[in-house]
């Protein structure tokens, strides 16, 4: 089982420029299942496959006890146009 503050923690240690995240635990409570936002300018200028190879490597030791797990990863200025837009 892997704790909801566990992947937190993790990612805010690597992430010097995380602005926002919200995970949601997509298991009924018991951390095999999780879906990631993650807002971060350190993602300035990845493609999204390089995005979540970043995010990937951060939690290596995490997702290795996870069921499944998935990342949705944007910067600021896109989070901000999508919350504008209504698309998020």
């Amino acid at each position: 089982m892997v704790a909801q503050s566990e992947i937190e923690s993790t990612l805010r240690a690597a992430l010097p420029k995380l602005a926002r995240i919200e995970i949601e635990d997509q298991s009924s409570g018991c951390g095999e299942n999780y879906s990631v936002l993650i807002v971060s300018d350190d993602f300035e200028g990845l493609i999204t496959i390089k995005r979540h190879r970043l995010v990937n490597e951060i939690l290596r030791k995490q997702i290795a006890e996870m069921h499944a797990f998935s990342q949705r990863t944007l910067t600021v200025k896109q989070y901000e146009a999508m919350k504008k837009a209504g698309t998020l």
